[in-house]
């Protein structure tokens, strides 16, 4: 399980430090690709098995169709450099808005690389409405 948030730079070379802890859990290939909120998702490579078996169970929808389109073709499998970097390709760092600032956080099954501009306005525009979102999601059974 990812869990945690990491700040570092992305330099001009697109190349972003992953920190050891999630290296290890990630393995030495993983995907990464265009996420939602204008984020990149990067899953270990087992877990991105499973989200491809996932969507071969979708129905033929127009929906279906462009999500997978929009998810799939920027996926790209990536794996460390002895410095521990990923090299991230070009066309992603421009969706994400990445340029220097970045912010790696562990979401369960998967990271997720934001611009740290990107993650502050999300941050912002959510943490009054944390609360609710969570009464919304889980019973009262469950303590958080």
């Amino acid at each position: 399980m990812f869990m945690g948030e990491y700040h570092h730079n992305i330099d001009d070379k697109n190349r972003l430090t992953i920190p050891a802890k999630l290296r290890y859990e990630l393995g030495e290939k993983f995907i990464i690709t265009r996420g939602l909120d204008k984020c990149l998702f990067i899953y270990p490579q087992n877990e991105w098995n499973n989200i491809i078996t996932k969507y071969k169970e979708l129905p033929n929808t127009k929906d279906a169709r462009n999500f997978m389109r929009f998810f799939l073709s920027g996926a790209t499998e990536c794996e460390f450099d002895k410095q521990g970097r990923i090299n991230i390709p070009l066309l992603l760092a421009k969706y994400a808005g990445l340029e220097k600032d970045c912010v790696i956080i562990g979401v369960n099954e998967r990271l997720e690389i934001w611009s740290k501009e990107n993650w502050g306005t999300f941050i912002t525009n959510n943490e009054d409405s944390f609360s609710d979102i969570a009464d919304n999601l889980f019973s009262s059974n469950l303590n958080i």
